[in-house]
């Protein structure tokens, strides 16, 4: 027989099937006893009752069949957020057993009884549901928070959170999350249920800020997780670095948008010990948050409340004398720029509100110092700098950065350095609220006209047309040896991290030596420089790149050079080198 002619058949019969099931919820609709007493709704249970009901519940009982039906498709949406009426009958049913279990008309039992399959339906559409809805949970919706419209715009605060793997970062990040109300209760519950399943009952708080199906099977962070809570008087963007080694560069483009670094620690025996010694992260993150511009740094000392501490005085005064001189060395003042507290990441202790356990702590909890720090100084008429983190597609181009100097505002005409295209900002969000103008020290999201996505790398600048940011290939330095075996001569090659710029980059001379404590420079030429010495070099890049010198805008003027994994030197631009024709 040939296939074309039974393909028809099918349909047809698809046809008669779904016929079929009609006229049998048809005519079950049909034998609903309109007048039967369990289909009246109950006025004393609250819940049940749609608003519209309880002025006219006689209305119900006095209209015909056909008018009960309709009333009925209306009424289910209210109750039960989108049913049909074959779900109402199921909890009319229920309402019935409860209610009154002693009456019953025979019209009413058999219109139930008839709807046995209808029923089995509903059930299963709520299960789909139950099933779409878990999909759908997988990442956290973050509260967007509305301001009343003459409400004054708080500060934004950009907060990185650095530290050996393992400290306990993004359990600490999700933790505030959920003190602040940013993480429902419900979904923290559901990474629980999940991450015993993975017998890994005590990572569910890192999942609100590790929403990648990767991070959260190795227990690591990867990319820089984003998140954001307000306290009453600033607006906080989380920045969650990655504590690995072998994303340190990740590290580098989070702690360069951020204003305030906090240092997370483990106290556990052992744990602080292996991220302190040489090669650890403690060490590398703190030195790389100095040389990112960060100021200020709070050292939260996690794991206060594991056994082998049990919040004891000694083991937290061990940890602070061993980290205090490294601070003063990479560059911290210990009276102003540092701030220790003790905390629990995992119970939330000492985060919002102190705890009873730890007596001799006499200071703020975390959020509550967070928000008593005094505010910082940021340029606001002065040029636009935008550097770009990141790029995608979304009915349009969209970018992410944070605004370093400067205002920007809807519909403004602004230039990407360093190809020099004219874009329009069509729309602009500050940690996903929409808004008209863009203050420094805001997270945004631009979504730009005239550029495409693929023309756009990270590192690029976004600058007014008025005052174009510097671009160039050559630049003189003053460089920091911090960590190197061998010695460093002329034709050393590095990868340069500036801004949120990452790029290859050649030593091509070294001018003079500087001396560490009087600050003179040798007369000579050194042939080479090695570990601890500090000297100024010549240095060019693979390809052109947005720069500006550190006496004229600190945060774009500011690197660190790295090599197989390990970061090798930190330094400042001095002066740039215009390149020759």
């Amino acid at each position: 027989m040939d296939p074309r002619d039974t393909a028809p058949d099918s349909w047809e019969q698809e046809e008669d099937v779904k016929a079929r099931a009609a006229a049998g919820l048809q005519s079950a609709l049909a034998a609903l006893n309109v007048n039967a007493k369990p289909f009246i709704p109950n006025v004393d249970a609250a819940v049940f009752v749609p608003t519209f009901l309880q002025s006219s519940p006689t209305e119900i009982s006095n209209s015909d069949g056909h008018d009960a039906n309709v009333f009925c498709g209306i009424a289910s949406p209210v109750e039960n957020g989108g049913g049909t009426e074959a779900d109402m009958a199921v909890e009319v049913e229920t309402w019935e057993q409860k209610e009154e279990p002693g009456e019953g008309e025979p019209g009413g039992g058999g219109a139930l009884g008839g709807e046995g399959g209808s029923s089995e339906e509903a059930q299963g559409r709520e299960e789909v549901e139950m099933m779409e809805e878990e999909e759908e949970e997988e990442l956290p919706v973050l509260k967007v928070i509305p301001l009343p419209p003459n409400a004054p715009k708080k500060e934004h605060v950009n907060v990185v959170f650095i530290g050996h793997v393992d400290a306990g970062k993004s359990t600490i990040g999700g933790q505030i999350m959920y003190l602040t109300g940013m993480v429902e209760k419900r979904t923290l519950e559901k990474y629980e249920r999940e991450a015993k399943e993975k017998n890994r009952e005590t990572w569910y708080l890192s999942w609100a800020l590790d929403t990648n199906q990767e991070e959260r099977d190795k227990g690591k962070t990867v990319e820089v997780g984003r998140a954001y809570f307000e306290t009453e008087k600033k607006h906080f963007t989380i920045l969650d670095a990655p504590g690995h080694k072998s994303f340190v560069p990740n590290m580098i483009g989070g702690a360069s948008q951020a204003d305030l670094a906090v240092l997370v620690i483990s106290a556990r025996k052992g744990e602080f010990e292996t991220g302190f010694e040489k090669g650890g992260q403690t060490r590398e993150h703190a030195m790389l948050a100095k040389t990112a511009g960060v100021k200020h740094l709070i050292i939260l000392v996690n794991k206060m409340d594991d056994p082998t501490v049990n919040w004891s005085l000694e083991r937290y005064e061990e940890c602070k004398e061993k980290l205090v001189p490294f601070l003063k060395k990479v560059g911290f003042n210990p009276k102003k720029d540092i701030y220790f507290m003790p905390c629990s990441g995992l119970t939330g202790a000492n985060l919002k509100d102190p705890i009873e356990e730890c007596t001799w702590y006499m200071g703020l909890p975390f959020i509550p110092h967070l928000d008593s720090l005094p505010s910082f100084n940021r340029i606001t008429d002065g040029p636009v700098r935008l550097p770009i983190v990141d790029k995608y597609k979304d009915m349009g181009t969209v970018i992410l950065g944070k605004l370093e100097s400067g205002s920007i505002a809807k519909a403004q005409q602004l230039v990407m350095m360093p190809n020099r295209h004219t874009v329009e900002v069509l729309s602009l969000l500050s940690d996903e609220v929409e808004t008209d103008e863009a203050v420094p020290g805001e997270n945004l999201k631009l979504r730009l006209k005239g550029i495409e996505e693929e023309e756009i790398l990270p590192g690029f600048i976004l600058c007014n047309a008025e005052n174009l940011c510097h671009s160039g290939r050559t630049f003189d330095a003053q460089i920091v040896i911090i960590e190197h075996k061998s010695i460093i001569c002329p034709g050393y090659n590095a990868v340069l991290h500036i801004h949120t710029c990452i790029e290859e980059v050649q030593i091509t001379a070294l001018i003079c030596l500087v001396d560490k404590k009087t600050g003179e420079k040798s007369k000579t030429r050194p042939r080479f420089v090695k570990q601890d010495q500090v000297c100024i070099a010549r240095l060019r890049c693979a390809g052109t790149i947005c720069l500006e010198t550190f006496k004229d805008f600190p945060q774009m003027g500011r690197f660190t050079l790295r090599d197989e994994g390990k970061t090798i030197a930190i330094g400042k631009v001095l002066k740039l080198v215009p390149e020759k024709d």
